[in-house]
């Protein structure tokens, strides 16, 4: 069965990039486009990982990590932090945030699979 995973992202067409690189991977890929959303979509799909866009509306994508964080039985889903707006100390504050990777955008289109794939091995 394939890995699912959730990409929140806002941008139509950073949506389709980072759905097209994963893709080939064999991952069935759900998106969400704000925070309110990605906790919605988070709840119902059971993603096995998610990359969340940290510039979102209704909901920053800090705070929708920390509310998936708190529900029960998503402690563990890897969630990897994607941010254009990278500075010296967002990775400090998206990884205590309850992030588990960070990743600056554009994202590393040979990159991101090998990361999305090491933390699904655990």
């Amino acid at each position: 069965m394939a890995k699912k995973v959730l990409i929140v992202e806002d941008e139509p067409k950073n949506l389709k990039l980072t759905s097209m690189i994963l893709k080939p991977h064999g991952y069935d890929i759900v998106s969400a486009i704000d925070g309110e959303q990605a906790v919605e979509a988070a709840r119902k799909e059971k993603p096995d990982i998610i990359l969340m866009d940290m510039q979102l509306p209704k909901m920053s994508g800090l705070e929708a990590t920390k509310i998936i964080r708190d529900t029960p039985g998503f402690r563990d889903i890897p969630i990897i932090a994607l941010t254009a707006y990278a500075m010296k100390d967002d990775e400090a504050k998206y990884l205590e945030g309850g992030c588990t990777a960070y990743m600056s955008k554009p994202v590393d289109t040979r990159g991101l699979p090998v990361l999305v794939a090491k933390l699904l091995e655990g």
